[in-house]
């Protein structure tokens, strides 16, 4: 029962990491010059779940500066939809975790009834 609740807090920590990749993504969606980063979740037996984060190196496009002079500035490679689709599946992947704690304990509170009674 140990065993299920370490991987299952290891997961819940990786996917925390996601989060925060996605929302440093997101934060920086118009920021120019800015490298997203992938964060993947890495099967790291038999201690869990492990976060690896990717820098991607992906050029942006170019877009005129801002501020009217003739030099050209490379834009985010942040795209907003994929942030978005990756975000949705994290939410899931972290929620079906908790209900795993959660029945986790149901079932260490049942035989502890069975033993004390």
């Amino acid at each position: 029962m140990v065993q299920i609740s370490n991987t299952t807090l290891s997961a819940l920590g990786a996917f925390g990491r996601r989060f925060q990749g996605i929302a440093n993504n997101i934060a920086n969606v118009n920021t120019d010059g800015f490298k997203k980063s992938r964060v993947d979740l890495k099967d790291n037996h038999p201690a869990g779940v492990e976060a690896v984060i990717t820098r991607i190196e992906t050029p942006g496009f170019l877009k005129p500066a801002e501020d009217g002079s003739p030099e050209m500035r490379e834009s985010s490679t942040v795209e907003l939809e994929e942030e978005l689709v990756g975000l949705i599946g994290t939410k899931r992947g972290y929620q079906v975790n908790i209900e795993v704690l959660k029945r986790e304990n149901e079932n260490i509170g049942t035989v502890l009834d069975l033993i004390a009674g």
